[in-house]
């Protein structure tokens, strides 16, 4: 009815700088709803949306959103026979803990939050000291001594994939304490 010659970032505007007596489509629905929010879909359930372990069952989801949201220390979302992410929280001041994974490789991902990651081939040499905030990525090979601190003012918020899977199936950590008791048990 209108003629709107701008209209970008419309995924559908093909010309956003000429080819003014072509009409160009205003609002086209998607005829399945938002493809990239698991919420339209009507076959999946409500309790499957539920930050829960979904390990050897496919599964997808936001997980920006989903670290951001994470209030606990650690909370496992999918452990598979080759594979594990975690979602984690550090509260201001606090760490990870110095640990070292023989046989796993660790990836990580900040969502929110600053800190410092330390790393080193000796649990008494951690020569690798970087700073690291929103969305910087960590590699940790396989036995390396590591440590995360947040430095920041609020909760660091990361997730961690490690390869092949640390922690059992289902593993929810609300504290740093209860995560090093289970651990030592």
């Amino acid at each position: 009815m209108y003629y709107y010659p701008y209209i970008y970032p419309n995924p559908f505007y093909v010309n956003p700088h000429g080819y003014y007596h072509v009409r160009q489509p205003v609002n086209m629905p998607l005829p399945y709803g938002n493809m990239y929010d698991y919420s339209f879909n009507p076959n999946i359930k409500i309790e499957d949306r539920i930050i829960k372990d979904h390990g050897k069952q496919p599964f997808s989801l936001d997980i920006e959103d989903a670290t951001k949201e994470n209030d606990t220390f650690r909370t496992a979302i999918w452990t598979g026979e080759h594979l594990q992410v975690t979602l984690m929280s550090i509260p201001v001041g606090e760490d990870i803990g110095l640990e070292n994974h023989q046989t796993t490789d660790q990836f990580l991902r900040l969502e929110d939050g600053k800190g410092i990651v330390q790393m080193g081939k000796q649990k008494d040499r951690l020569d690798y000291n970087v700073k690291v905030s929103d969305d910087d990525a960590i590699m940790v090979p396989a036995g390396f001594w590591h440590n995360i601190v947040n430095t920041g003012n609020k909760p660091l918020k990361l997730y961690s994939i490690y390869a092949p899977p640390e922690h059992p199936f289902g593993t929810v950590h609300q504290t740093k304490e209860e995560a090093m008791h289970e651990e030592h048990a």
